[in-house]
């Protein structure tokens, strides 16, 4: 019996020892795969920010007076204009675009659009063979044939929309800077991801003013991309969807419209078009209650080779960015087909007014200003933080 109870004794220590080590083992291994997973989206949201930070604050600065571009450029362009003939009858299409085209001799006709306030046609015109983007471009008074004033961009806003768009360099600039999105969006979803752990330790949007600078700009930077965290992923994403027009358009042209253009075996020259206010009358009768926005002619960037793309849209907030083109066979002038854009053309449609918060007047345009401030302070304060983590270290 003595015995017996030593052992006991003995096996008492060893069987407790051996109920409690695989639970403890577990919790030091979970614990260990949240520390390398924190890591990880540490190392994301870190380089994901400073790759990006530099471009980002470019898109933002350029990007805020950009959102009030209408209300910039009738301060700064607006100019007392009336046609020659308020009350005379208008030129019709046709006689538009001779009229356009005599000043412009050698140049072939890409755009037509139309002011919704003044009587005035834009033609949109470049020379064949000529660098791409290189147009001309002349608003003509339709009652008249006269040259209206222009009310293109001021060219301070036309700069910094270039600047915004591709950084003058085309489609491989507005490639390189929906890379920069894609790491922005990268950058957010890690700090929300780092952030929530934070959350456990304080009250959600602390800030510990009582602390050193850079406890209280981390507790600011954590606020505030909290706060604007819903703001900066609707305009990341549609920024992405906008440097990708170009292959947008292209992918439309070469599947939807291809099966149009089948049944021709060269392009329409200028020579053999039929009359574009025939055709422009004919695509308004295909679609009745339906505004008329612009016209692509064979051969650019919205149309195919060999037709009229006409093109129209609503006029709620919400439709007046939704096109639907009819297309108009240019050497017939009968109609093709009227082609709703695919989902994708859609999507890019209405991403490009979403971008700037062009759909709810200039209520959500200071809303988006304030936002968009914000996101200059985001970016800002987390280069701040790396430097001085960085001079700690070091």
């Amino acid at each position: 019996m003595g015995r017996g109870r030593r052992l006991s004794r003995r096996q008492l220590p060893d069987a407790g020892r051996a109920a409690h080590p695989a639970p403890v083992g577990q919790r030091g291994l979970l614990d260990r795969m949240r520390a390398r997973t924190l890591r990880a989206w540490s190392w994301v949201h870190k380089w994901s920010s400073l790759v990006s930070t530099a471009f980002l604050l470019m898109l933002c600065v350029t990007g805020l007076p950009l959102v009030f571009t209408h209300e910039i450029e009738h301060a700064l362009l607006s100019e007392p204009w009336r046609p020659a003939r308020p009350d005379g009858p208008k030129l019709n299409l046709d006689q538009v675009l001779e009229t356009a085209l005599a000043r412009k001799p050698g140049e072939v006709p890409a755009f037509m659009s139309f002011d919704e306030d003044r009587p005035v046609v834009n033609v949109t015109s470049v020379q064949p063979g000529a660098k791409a983007g290189v147009y001309s471009f002349q608003p003509i008074d339709q009652t008249s044939g006269d040259a209206a004033p222009s009310v293109a961009g001021h060219p301070v806003m036309e700069f910094l929309l270039q600047l915004h768009t591709d950084m003058f360099l085309g489609l491989p600039g507005m490639l390189f800077l929906g890379g920069m999105g894609l790491l922005l969006i990268a950058a957010l979803v890690s700090g929300v991801v780092l952030y929530a752990p934070f959350m456990r330790r304080l009250p959600f949007g602390a800030v510990r003013a009582s602390k050193q600078a850079r406890t209280r700009w981390l507790d600011y930077h954590n606020l505030l991309g909290a706060v604007t965290m819903a703001w900066v992923l609707v305009v990341g994403a549609t920024g992405v969807v906008n440097t990708l027009a170009t292959p947008i358009i292209d992918y439309w042209k070469n599947t939807a419209l291809r099966e149009l253009t089948q049944a021709y075996d060269a392009p329409a020259p200028l020579g053999q078009r039929s009359s574009l206010q025939a055709a422009v009358d004919r695509a308004r009768a295909a679609l009745p209650g339906m505004r008329l926005q612009f016209v692509a002619f064979p051969g650019s960037s919205y149309s195919t080779d060999h037709h009229y793309a006409v093109f129209f849209h609503g006029d709620s907030p919400l439709t007046a960015h939704l096109t639907t083109p009819a297309l108009i066979d240019a050497r017939t002038g009968q109609l093709a087909a009227v082609a709703p854009t695919p989902w994708y053309v859609k999507a890019l449609s209405l991403s490009q007014p979403l971008h700037f918060g062009d759909y709810g007047g200039l209520g959500l345009k200071v809303l988006w200003a304030l936002l968009d401030i914000a996101t200059i302070v985001i970016l800002g304060s987390g280069l701040y933080l790396w430097l001085v983590k960085r001079k700690r270290a070091g």
